[in-house]
């Protein structure tokens, strides 16, 4: 396993690389000079050539040792991506204030979900062919045919401003469980339909089994059946599915951060599409990117520990 893993990590290399090249040509060369930018519309030629020589923008864009383009990668690397365009603040200093609250959000809707959503999926698909089944198809294509946005609006007027039950939006004297609850329980409920249809579909595969027919015959619970052989044989794409979203948990919800004022990393990826600060823009682009290989190759080591068929020599 040792060989593999080291095999993969030295695949992400030029992944990373090629993440790096898109990024700079994105965001240094198709964007143009953004001195202006920066500076304003009625800036003085003096101000702008200060702005670009802070920013780095005067040295050559790609050749040489001292171009924008070494610089780019030596920034990323060492992940001081500089400071934001907006308001002058060191990037990786609002990437770790906007974490916490985002992991409080994400987090616990994550786990929330999962346990639902594979739950309701094996007791649907124990059930399939009855009323039961029929009515929790039916009320997943709905939710899957509503918009997001949807949910969230009918959150927060009837559950928060009609009712009171939750905070309608984020206040700095509110404590962690008060400002996420109600967006942690519109994100479960937004996000069950699809869940529980993926993973319906995952158990019924497995049911038609010939070891499901024989551990009922032999008289096993249903309840055994579905947790200790069922859901166990199902873990692959299951896995598929959890660990490849868990990168996603660090960048935060955009609209559920947005629409309840959680300063989250969601929330700053808005103000930043806003505010066209390309550079934190940026910055969540390639830190995504990289989490998104790291965890790729953690699913690759997660199915070997779980199904003694597949091996990583």
């Amino acid at each position: 396993m040792t060989v593999y893993i080291v095999r993969r990590l030295l695949y992400t290399i030029p992944i990373v690389f090629g993440v790096l090249l898109i990024t700079f040509l994105l965001f240094n060369v198709v964007g143009g000079d953004v001195a202006g930018l920066i500076a304003g519309k009625n800036a003085s030629p003096e101000l702008q050539a200060e702005i670009r020589h802070e920013y780095g923008l005067d040295k050559p864009l790609i050749w040489g040792w001292d171009s924008q383009f070494v610089d780019h990668f030596k920034n990323a690397i060492t992940f001081n991506f500089g400071k934001s365009w907006h308001d002058r603040e060191p990037i990786i200093d609002k990437i770790k204030r906007g974490a916490g609250p985002s992991l409080s959000l994400t987090v616990p809707m994550f786990i929330g979900e999962i346990l639902i959503a594979i739950s309701l999926a094996l007791i649907v698909a124990y059930l399939r062919g009855t009323w039961i089944d029929t009515v929790t198809v039916l009320l997943c294509v709905g939710g899957l045919s509503l918009p997001f946005l949807s949910f969230i609006l009918a959150g927060q007027y009837f559950l928060a401003y009609k009712l009171g039950w939750f905070p309608v939006f984020f206040w700095p004297n509110l404590s962690t469980p008060q400002y996420v609850a109600l967006p942690v329980l519109i994100g479960i409920v937004a996000g069950l339909g699809s869940g529980v249809r993926f993973y319906r579909t995952v158990m019924l595969d497995e049911m038609r089994n010939d070891y499901v027919r024989t551990a009922f015959a032999k008289g096993l619970a249903a309840r055994k059946v579905l947790f200790k052989h069922v859901l166990k044989n199902a873990m692959i794409p299951i896995i598929t599915q959890t660990v490849l979203t868990i990168p996603f948990l660090f960048l935060g919800s955009l609209l559920l951060e947005r629409f309840f004022g959680i300063p989250g990393l969601g929330y700053l990826m808005v103000e930043a599409i806003g505010s066209r600060d390309f550079q934190v823009i940026n910055a969540m682009t390639y830190i995504g990117a990289l989490l998104f290989v790291v965890f790729n190759l953690i699913t690759d080591i997660c199915y070997a520990l779980v199904d003694p068929r597949i091996s990583l020599e």
